[in-house]
């Protein structure tokens, strides 16, 4: 009885769009679960939803955040609306992103640029001619992928929720480039860009084709007004919509999929979700998804990862390196440094490489052992509970199995590390230099707060105390000199590829 109910409101759901729903009706079985953000710790949110990688939607967290009063106006019903004047006046970003949600490019919509005021302008006029004449459409314009945060970071439209603040991608993006490689360096697209934290503007109708999301990271989105509807299909059924050769995956769920190319499309079972304004939704790795405006909508979200899901950065990385090697095996013989090649086709692509990917892990090694060191030391340490040090043994141990994968990887024999760039060598070799780095010394900091606000969430209050730049940066450290840099280039002074990254991994978990 359950599945047949659930599928009966999937049909009421796709009745809210105008014209949606208008071709196949996909078999929906379940809905996402809802709860109250508020009375939900950490770590229930990471054995429940994290850890074992499921859905939820999240209520009752952004009762605070100035973009819910700013960027909205009162409406029917109490219902908030987008306030474009306001973005317009305020947020004069020279371009910005827009997806036409009426044109196919590929796999997604086509990608237009233009000012925010002819975003406004369009949308404003559209919407007039619908209200003066009863008939017609709104904007099918869809801003997209609005750094937001990078092109105005002194404005606090939001503060991220302590469920989501053990953000990998983001904290290394604030204080590292992706790439070191000079002519890759400098190639930006939707996969390729300085942080993945976006804000979303899109009238009713507009909507987003079927994805999974970038590195195959988390997402959580938050609406800050409007109604969204999700469908979702567990990545254990993600074959099922992709062609025979498992090469191209559908585009719109609800348009006339051909049976020819998509033979197991209808087999596929997927489970909705309708997001109110003020929830946030957590999307996991590798769920692809479809997004429907059933309201004018504004929503923040940030792409993201870290020790749960970094098996599934790694195994993207590979499966895409397979494609970009096969792609051009047939000059091989005639290429002087072939793996090169494939590498910074896989950064062009997927938006990082394994030299991105390995000099990214390398960091988070050393900023969790020096944390690590931190907690198990109780007389230099606010804080050592089991907790904590479970959380950065569970962090080294999630990095030590994907690092124990690298170590076969082709780009990592020796012939190749001899020949990478200078950059990429110089980033991921010498351990000493690496932790006088300004920007590990930040990433290091950002990332010792965020362990801090995680233990804030769980009604935890700590002082927090920062120490002079020269000093050490972790939270948790109340000494006045602390020798732990001292201690890690003492165990390894160099790393030259994974198999060095598993052997100080060890050295700093001898017991386990």
């Amino acid at each position: 009885q359950r599945p047949n109910s659930h599928c009966e409101v999937r049909a009421s759901s796709m009745d809210q769009m105008d014209g949606g729903g208008a071709g196949r009706r996909v078999k929906v079985v379940g809905k996402v679960e809802r709860l109250d953000g508020q009375s939900l710790t950490y770590s229930e949110f990471v054995d429940r939803f994290m850890k074992p990688n499921l859905p939820v939607v999240l209520t009752g967290l952004t009762s605070s955040w100035p973009s819910c009063e700013d960027w909205t106006f009162a409406g029917p019903d109490d219902r908030r609306r987008p306030n474009l004047p306001f973005f317009a006046q305020n947020f004069s970003s020279p371009r910005v992103q827009v997806a036409d949600c009426s044109a196919r490019e590929y796999t997604d919509h086509k990608r237009l640029e233009m000012s925010m005021q002819e975003f406004v302008d369009h949308w404003v006029r559209n919407s007039n001619t619908v209200s003066s004449s009863g008939h017609g459409e709104a904007s099918s314009l869809y801003l997209k992928d609005w750094h937001f945060v990078k092109e105005y970071p002194d404005y606090v439209a939001y503060t991220t929720p302590p469920f989501f603040v053990d953000d990998w991608l983001n904290m290394y993006l604030d204080s590292h480039p992706m790439h070191r490689d000079s002519d890759i360096a400098n190639y930006k697209n939707e996969v390729n860009c300085d942080d993945y934290r976006f804000v979303y503007i899109g009238a009713k109708g507009t909507w987003t084709p079927l994805h999974a999301d970038v590195f195959r990271s988390y997402s959580w989105s938050a609406n800050v007004c409007g109604r969204k509807l999700w469908l979702f299909l567990a990545p254990s059924q993600s074959h099922l919509i992709f062609d025979r050769n498992l090469r191209s995956s559908v585009y719109d769920i609800n348009e006339d999929v051909s049976e020819k190319q998509f033979p197991e499309f209808n087999k596929a079972e997927w489970i909705e979700c309708i997001q109110e304004q003020n929830e946030i939704i957590f999307v996991p790795s590798g769920w692809y998804h479809q997004v429907y405006n059933l309201e004018d909508t504004i929503s923040i979200n940030h792409n993201w990862f870290n020790a749960y899901n970094l098996h599934w950065v790694w195994n993207l990385l590979h499966e895409d390196h397979k494609v970009a090697k096969e792609y051009i095996e047939d000059i091989r013989d005639i290429c002087d440094n072939f793996e090169a090649l494939c590498q910074r086709n896989l950064a062009a692509n997927t938006g990082m490489n394994f030299y991105d990917f390995f000099i990214f892990i390398t960091r988070f090694v050393l900023a969790n052992v020096i944390e690590l060191y931190h907690v198990q030391k109780p007389e230099d340490a606010k804080v050592n509970s089991p907790e904590a040090t479970h959380h950065y043994v569970y962090n080294l141990m999630q990095i030590r199995e994907v690092a124990s994968k690298m170590i076969s990887a082709e780009a990592f024999s020796i012939e190749n590390l001899c020949v990478i760039s200078e950059g990429n060598r110089s980033a991921m070799s010498d351990v000493t230099k690496i932790l006088k780095d300004d920007g590990f010394r930040r990433l290091w900091m950002t990332l010792s707060e965020a362990y801090e606000c995680i233990r804030r969430g769980q009604r935890i209050l700590y002082k927090v105390r920062y120490l002079n730049q020269k000093g050490c940066l972790s939270v948790t450290c109340l000494k006045s000199y602390c020798n732990v840099v001292d201690r890690i280039t003492f165990f390894m002074r160099v790393i030259r590829g994974p198999e060095d990254l598993v052997r100080l991994i060890d050295t700093a978990l001898p017991e386990r």
